[in-house]
């Protein structure tokens, strides 16, 4: 199969009415599209089933840099914060041996950092006082800080279950794990990480993806059940604002349900937008629980999704993720 990634000129905001414009990147990867991040507001980097790092200007749409780690790669995370990354900035990714690395964009050298006990499903950079954290999740139910100047681990946290989405909004960072838990980690100093809360999610079905509001004041957390839950990591402050979790159905076709596999804010509005099975881009109003626009079908899986640092681009990844095993489908794109 030959996956492709699509990237959208897209302002997610609450009045948007026209549909945004598609382009399609040449040269994708060769297998299921993992993840996505941008590193500067033109350049996006993608990670894949076959063990490549593909680095694409999406102004011309070409590839600058492909390189391979000879291992599937699960996850992806810039280096630097949002508006503030270069394209000289190396790359953190989680891989399926359980490696976590690092790729220089500079100079196309790899290293490792150090590795899991099983698959490494995500990978974070977190914002410190002493500068930047990178932290990966596990199959092997680990979360553990890695300082990337000395290429070393810092700290090991046992996790209640395998880790199977992840997210850091400055020093807030919040773990999905198997069992439907939730938790929320401050991580304000290198290698100083502590939990801050660990309960389950409102969400009835195994969780695939959390992503934390701008201000990660709450998150957003996408099921196998089509469901996505709006939760607040204080509930109580939350209450006296007049705001209360809820969760809605989502990518479902007449009585068939999809599994939500990704979930992206817009970093100006708040407003995020969902990727399912069902081969469909939803954006929503979490704020005031609305649907505002719904993106023409995509032939097959959305399997992940990301804003550049203005919100001025989405990317889109068009990637059949096997939710109902080895199959013909359509062409990735």
């Amino acid at each position: 199969t030959h996956p492709s990634l699509k990237t959208q000129n897209q302002i997610a905001k609450p009045t948007m009415s026209d549909t945004p414009e598609l382009h399609t990147l040449s040269s994708p990867p060769n297998d299921g599209i993992t993840s996505l991040t941008y590193l500067t507001p033109n350049l996006l980097a993608s990670s894949s089933w076959d063990g490549c790092v593909r680095v694409h200007d999406t102004q011309s749409l070409d590839p600058k840099t492909v390189s391979a780690a000879q291992v599937p790669i699960l996850s992806l995370a810039r280096s630097s914060a949002a508006g503030n990354a270069t394209s000289m900035d190396p790359i953190f990714m989680g891989c399926l041996d359980g490696s976590v690395r690092s790729f220089d964009v500079a100079s196309s050298q790899w290293n490792t950092l150090g590795s899991h006990g099983a698959g490494c499903q995500a990978v974070v950079n977190s914002a410190t006082i002493d500068g930047y954290a990178v932290l990966s999740a596990g199959w092997d139910s680990m979360l553990k800080c890695w300082d990337p100047r000395m290429k070393s681990e810092a700290l090991s946290l046992k996790l209640p279950g395998k880790a199977f989405s992840m997210d850091a909004v400055g020093g807030t960072i919040v773990v999905a794990t198997s069992g439907r838990k939730l938790c929320i980690y401050d991580c304000r100093r290198m290698g100083d990480v502590s939990l801050v809360q660990e309960r389950d999610s409102s969400l009835k079905y195994q969780i695939r993806t959390v992503r934390l509001f701008p201000d990660s004041s709450g998150m957003a957390v996408g099921s196998i059940e089509g469901r996505v839950a709006v939760e607040y990591a204080d509930e109580a402050a939350a209450a006296a604002l007049g705001r209360k979790k809820y969760a809605f159905k989502c990518h479902r076709v007449g009585e068939t349900i999809y599994p939500v596999n990704s979930i992206a804010f817009h970093p100006k509005y708040g407003t995020f937008a969902t990727g399912g099975c069902d081969g469909s881009v939803v954006i929503w109003d979490g704020l005031n629980k609305k649907r505002i626009s719904t993106l023409p079908k995509f032939p097959t899986s959305i399997s992940a999704l990301a804003f550049n640092h203005d919100g001025s681009q989405m990317a889109i990844a068009s990637s059949y993720t096997f939710e109902e095993g080895e199959r013909d489908h359509p062409r990735d794109e």
